[in-house]
């Protein structure tokens, strides 16, 4: 009962991760602060659908449809959809129309929708076709590259490319990295000391705008309104 959810990372530089969950006797999640943009599928009584959901910049309480299926991609930093701006969609998502189990249309083109399996082909297919891009300059910083740009073109960049501010990008890092660890059996002082809190009410804020549950909360999940989604970032954002 509750919320199943299964992910995995990928290879493939274009996707942070790949998701799929269950729904069962829910009505609703804590969805959790994600400073990444997601294409998600699901199916509920018989009816397919799609949407770009994008970054949310702190966690809020979602409505569940019972008995549900859900698939999602959740696409690397600085990844985007050139034809739908990242900044549009932070906080909120796009609907994509008129989607079956045999087809989706993107771009004015049909497509069979991906899954589990294949999501890597789909996004390969959507490079290849300019549905996807990505800013370079993105996954450098993240990866620790000092890029010849002043600091105002660097988030500029980085809002255009992501919908949100360095700064936010690593709060939220941080936050989702102290909820994991939490989870793990780490003592909240040990996280503060570890992750650079000023002290313990500094994390225990942190955990509520972005996660939405305090240290106690996370070392005894909640049944009622499961998380969504978490498990520690693969890329940090340098300080």
């Amino acid at each position: 009962m509750g919320l199943e959810i299964e992910s995995r990372p990928s290879e493939l530089p274009y996707i942070e991760r790949v998701w799929r969950s269950r729904s069962d006797e829910v009505g609703r999640m804590m969805s959790i602060a994600a400073t990444h943009w997601e294409l998600v599928f699901w199916e509920h009584d018989g009816q397919v659908q799609a949407a770009v959901m994008g970054p949310e910049p702190s966690a809020c309480l979602a409505d569940v449809p019972q008995d549900a299926t859900f698939f999602g991609i959740s696409f690397a930093l600085g990844t985007s959809m050139p034809h739908i701006p990242v900044s549009r969609l932070v906080g909120g998502g796009a609907e994509i129309p008129d989607v079956t189990r045999r087809s989706v249309w993107l771009k004015g083109s049909s497509w069979h929708p991906p899954d589990y399996d294949n999501a890597e082909a789909f996004v390969r297919r959507m490079v290849r076709e300019g549905i996807v891009d990505c800013d370079p300059i993105v996954p450098a910083v993240l990866h620790g590259a000092a890029p010849d740009v002043s600091d105002r073109t660097l988030q500029r960049r980085f809002v255009s490319a992501t919908g949100l501010t360095q700064g936010a990008i690593r709060q939220i890092h941080r936050a989702r990295e102290a909820a994991v660890l939490i989870q793990e059996g780490a003592p909240a002082q040990d996280v503060v000391h570890r992750l650079g809190y000023y002290d313990q009410p500094h994390l225990a804020r942190s955990l509520t705008r972005y996660i939405g549950r305090t240290a106690t909360g996370l070392s005894s999940p909640e049944v009622t309104e499961p998380l969504s989604l978490l498990y520690k970032p693969s890329s940090s954002v340098p300080a």
